[in-house]
């Protein structure tokens, strides 16, 4: 059932969802499809975005656009603004989901796997943001959200870049939020925990992380209605809160070495 929140604020809005292809991406679209809210798609995987862009126009009758773009290339941002926006297309939400990360040692890692993880977890969300931001500020009307992580509180030993940009996400989305509430523009930062996705996948196995992953559904729901109601972040599940609020009466070093003996790699132990 579609959330009361989401269609009394966007019902009929246009919506630029990065990284829709899977995971929580995929999830947030058909949240906002399911409230009404008009679609643009974007993702490197063009057959999968079709088949989803499909699959919500004919089950809630929205209009659904696919751009087709890999945000790890500078001039993907600037591609989607045109494509939108900038063609004349009122957007009116714009989703910064897409991201990765890499599981292991920093001195093992690949260095073009970090560049493009900094590329697409930070560069693009800037980028993407500064380009929407001026029309929405212009109609005194707006969202942003910023999907960072649980990882953007502390340090994280062997997924230190991928913690580091969501650090960075975070305290982007929470300084704009401030900035734009005059402006009547909503900045929110969506902080999961693990979630079904196809996150590590691509970034590798976490063995000693046994968390169970939380469903991606509940993830977009509560993060688009937090957006729609003007928080600045929201930890979309009660034991990423309780962790967190733990951590503000430990010293950094102690967390962080909690987590390095946690997540180290088999091969060191």
């Amino acid at each position: 059932m579609a959330s009361a929140i989401l269609r009394k604020a966007w019902q009929g809005k246009w919506a630029v969802v990065t990284g829709a292809s899977a995971g929580i991406g995929e999830a947030i679209a058909v949240e906002l499809a399911e409230a009404g809210v008009n679609l643009v798609l974007t993702a490197r995987r063009g057959e999968r975005l079709d088949l989803l862009a499909e699959r919500l126009r004919s089950k809630y009758s929205i209009q659904a656009q696919v751009i087709v773009a890999d945000l790890t290339l500078p001039q993907s941002p600037q591609q989607i603004f045109d494509a939108t926006e900038g063609a004349g297309q009122q957007v009116d939400i714009l989703i910064n989901n897409a991201g990765f990360g890499e599981y292991g040692e920093f001195l093992r890692s690949r260095m073009e796997m970090q560049l493009d993880m900094v590329q697409v977890n930070c560069t693009a969300v800037v980028h993407l943001t500064r380009l929407f931001l001026p029309a929405m500020v212009a109609r005194r009307r707006g969202a942003v959200m910023i999907v960072a992580s649980t990882a953007s509180y502390q340090p994280v030993p062997y997924l230190a870049t991928y913690g580091a940009t969501k650090a960075f996400d975070r305290m982007l989305a929470e300084a704009l939020a401030e900035e734009m509430k005059r402006h009547g523009v909503r900045v929110s930062a969506l902080c999961p925990g693990p979630t079904e996705s196809e996150f590590t996948q691509v970034s590798g196995v976490r063995p000693g992380d046994r968390r169970k992953p939380q469903s991606a559904v509940p993830v977009a729901r509560l993060g688009l209605e937090a957006l729609a109601q003007g928080k600045h972040s929201i930890i979309p599940y009660l034991r990423g809160r309780v962790q967190v609020f733990a951590q503000r009466f430990m010293p950094r070093t102690v967390v962080t070495s909690a987590v390095e003996r946690l997540l180290r790699p088999a091969t060191l132990k």
